[in-house]
């Protein structure tokens, strides 16, 4: 029986870096084996975002752990600052950027988990290993990853 990892840090497991951000997954069966959810830390470069889309499979929650920004689900659109909630269903369309001059930090929970294996496959990420920083070309000058 393999051992579970109760404790995940975030060199423990890769980094998935896109022009506007990076996301480390800490939680998901291939990092926990559990299998009813995914967790991880979306970090977004000031002014930046990513356009809408949907998880047609997976539920949603993003908890905002610090900056500010502007989240459209369906057809709301707010502003949202550290300390919200933001619950988006399976197939429902939403996207967030970042308005604050600082990164805005996220915590993003799909259940079921595999949204995070389609943002792996797509083209426009780059996989840095686990224990490796991204450059710093790709978080911003002067910022460290997630």
């Amino acid at each position: 029986m393999t051992e579970i990892p109760y404790f995940v840090e975030p060199d423990d497991v890769e980094s998935q870096v896109f022009d506007w951000g990076v996301l480390k997954w800490l939680s998901t069966p291939a990092v926990t084996g559990g299998d009813r959810f995914s967790a991880g830390v979306v970090k977004l470069k000031p002014g930046k975002g990513h356009e809408r889309h949907t998880h047609p499979e997976s539920d949603e929650i993003l908890y905002v752990l610090r900056g500010t920004g502007e989240q459209e689900v369906a057809d709301e659109t707010r502003e949202i600052t550290a300390g919200e909630m933001v619950f988006v269903p399976e197939g429902v369309e939403h996207g967030t950027v970042n308005t604050g001059w600082e990164p805005l930090l996220l915590l993003a929970v799909y259940a079921p988990p595999g949204p995070e294996d389609v943002l792996a496959d797509l083209p426009e990420c780059e996989i840095v290993p686990a224990g490796e920083l991204p450059t710093a070309e790709h978080v911003g000058e002067g910022e460290s990853d997630p």
